[in-house]
């Protein structure tokens, strides 16, 4: 899988093509910063003032590493794919080889970053169900009732939660059908392009 990238993402990295190696150390140091403790604007000035540009360029090129991480780090891309995604960005050999060192060496932090980020929603523990079929009643003496019964248990924060559910078999048929549709459209092409850019 490669990474793609927009076109701001391109221009914002094609600052430091033409930097020198040294620089662009600096910059990956910066990002990782960045990706640890958030945002810090006086090193933007700081780094613009050596480097004799403007603050807004050195932000660009520090966000826009910080995405090559982020991004590669949540696809997990191995050394190709990450090399191949970097190819188009017009980066020297040189200057490959250090990013893929300097991925290779945060990838696991940069992740457990991003999953003490994420927000922690209810997710499925156990499910258990349970089908009744009523044959009649005093009312009506020769009728089927079918329904089903869930008993949903989720987990949130280390926290367990159960929700019962009920429904006839005819609505769970049609609930099977809709979310195998919409599992059928994630897996499309356009979905992915978009899951992409979310995460």
């Amino acid at each position: 899988m490669l990474l793609m990238f927009e076109d701001h993402h391109k221009e914002h990295l094609s600052f430091l093509t033409d930097t020198e190696i040294d620089v662009v150390k600096e910059f990956c140091r910066i990002s990782m910063d960045f990706i640890r403790k958030g945002a810090n604007p006086k090193v933007y000035i700081g780094a613009a003032q050596k480097l004799k540009v403007e603050p807004e360029t050195v932000q660009h090129g520090v966000e826009g590493l910080m995405y090559l991480l982020t991004e590669s780090s949540k696809l997990m891309l191995n050394e190709i794919d990450f090399q191949d995604s970097i190819l188009t960005l017009g980066f020297s050999e040189e200057m490959r080889q250090t990013l893929l060192q300097l991925y290779l060496q945060n990838r696991k932090e940069i992740r457990t970053i991003l999953s003490e980020m994420s927000m922690d929603l209810p997710h499925y523990h156990n499910l258990e169900w349970r089908f009744d079929v009523q044959l009649g009643s005093r009312s009506l003496r020769r009728q089927t009732t079918p329904t089903v019964l869930f008993k949903l248990h989720t987990e949130e924060s280390g926290l367990r939660e159960t929700t019962v559910l009920q429904t006839d078999p005819v609505n769970l048929v049609h609930m099977t059908k809709v979310l195998d549709e919409a599992l059928q459209e994630i897996k499309s092409s356009y979905c992915r392009r978009i899951l992409r850019n979310i995460k």
